[in-house]
């Protein structure tokens, strides 16, 4: 995208550049149009004064803001006119005797006066009744050259404009590249920061098993043959399983392969799961109510989607110590299938909440903290979201959110 937006500033500038350039280069012949216009008219004015005064006196008072000066010549080259009065029936210098004085045809051109002011000449001839003369006429320019200082400032405003815009997008792009570096640079610190974090969690989290499973074997190594060994191998057993849980759950946390989905029935699924937990959940007299609708379909992995369960009922099992109740709804949402475990146990804490989905956050004695961390992972993978609501001493209910598949009745 950024790589779009400097290509398209690129042309825009070029395509800015060349209209300003183009109209810039186009003032010039505008300009020298614009004078020979007025020199034309102002020749016809002068011919039409001379036809009705013979004697030229009425071009004394012929006066115009563009007339730098003109002068009226005749064919032995003296002149029979001219605004300054000294020179008249002066000859003209031999070096100003141009092709107009010997072959009367027009012409015209810049020139630089005396006082160092470019001015435009126009030389042409004067047709009589009883004679041909020549005018040479100079003008002032100023006024003519308007459109091209105009060109020339807008070219000049457009191309500052342009230089600061680009250098203001330089900058800015700079300084974006150097944020979007310190950025990348803080994001691997962190990464970094919760990796060591994790590490410092997963070693502690090993090293207590490990610990009871060293002292156990110990002790079975000192006294083979005491009665007590067997509590102390059942111990050993226990520590062993609960590393091997919390290296299984390490490993679906970890896992970044997917399998391919295919299309579920979140009913069966949901009542599957259900039943895994019940024998369980009624030893602690905890009752597992299922309330889905019939046939939600939607795409999937049967097993992951079993293990998502897993773990939301039995974190509901675990905060009901004293009993109760874990209710599972599932059902169609617009376009979504929508499950929700509720339980009445002992909640969370505000304090907790915004922590519940962290890697190795617990507040378990026992726990991995890996548990909400894999739940909210496992949702992301099928395109869903998870939300949990909770109040402390009340219960908690977690909502978990999926697309459902195109063939449901109500999609």
């Amino acid at each position: 995208m950024r790589k779009i937006l400097l290509l398209g500033g690129f042309f825009l500038s070029a395509v800015l550049a060349w209209f300003t350039v183009s109209n810039y280069q186009s003032a010039h012949p505008i300009a020298e149009e614009n004078l020979r216009g007025l020199a034309l008219s102002l020749t016809s004015a002068i011919e039409n004064i001379a036809l009705h005064d013979p004697t030229l006196q009425s071009l004394e008072t012929f006066q115009s803001h563009d007339i730098a000066f003109f002068a009226i010549v005749d064919q032995k080259g003296l002149y029979r006119f001219h605004t300054n009065p000294d020179l008249i029936n002066t000859s003209v210098q031999e070096a100003m005797r141009s092709p107009l004085l010997l072959g009367g045809a027009i012409s015209d051109a810049r020139i630089t006066l005396r006082t160092g002011e470019n001015a435009f000449e126009f030389n042409a001839p004067l047709y009589l009744p009883k004679e041909t003369l020549f005018l040479r006429l100079t003008l002032h320019t100023y006024r003519a050259d308007t459109v091209i200082r105009r060109a020339r400032l807008n070219m000049t405003v457009l191309f500052a404009l342009l230089a600061s815009g680009w250098l203001l997008t330089l900058t800015l792009y700079r300084f974006t590249r150097r944020e979007e570096q310190h950025e990348l640079e803080m994001a691997r610190r962190e990464s970094l920061a919760q990796l060591g974090e994790m590490g410092a969690m997963l070693a502690h989290e090993i090293r207590n098993p490990l610990a009871g499973i060293k002292g156990f074997a110990q002790v079975i190594a000192k006294k083979p043959q005491d009665e007590r060994n067997c509590g102390f191998a059942q111990r050993i057993v226990s520590e062993t399983l609960r590393l091997e849980t919390l290296v299984n759950e390490l490993l679906s946390y970890a896992k970044t392969d997917q399998e391919p989905a295919v299309p579920l029935n979140v009913t069966e699924v949901v009542s599957h799961t259900a039943s895994l937990l019940r024998q369980e959940a009624e030893q602690s007299q905890i009752s597992i109510i299922c309330d889905c609708e019939e046939n939600i379909l939607m795409y999937g992995n049967r097993d992951r989607l079993i293990q998502l369960l897993l773990n939301v009922l039995k974190n509901s099992i675990q905060a009901m110590p004293t009993g109760g109740t874990v209710r599972i709804t599932a059902g169609i949402d617009g376009r979504n299938a929508l499950i929700k475990v509720s339980d009445d146990g002992l909640g969370i804490g505000i304090e907790d909440m915004s922590r519940i989905f962290e890697p190795f956050f617990t507040t378990k004695a026992r726990g991995t903290g890996l548990g909400l961390a894999l739940c909210r992972k496992i949702v992301e993978e099928h395109g869903g979201t998870i939300t949990v609501h909770s109040v402390a001493d009340e219960g908690t209910s977690v909502s978990m959110s999926f697309p459902i598949h195109q063939n449901n009745s109500r999609s």
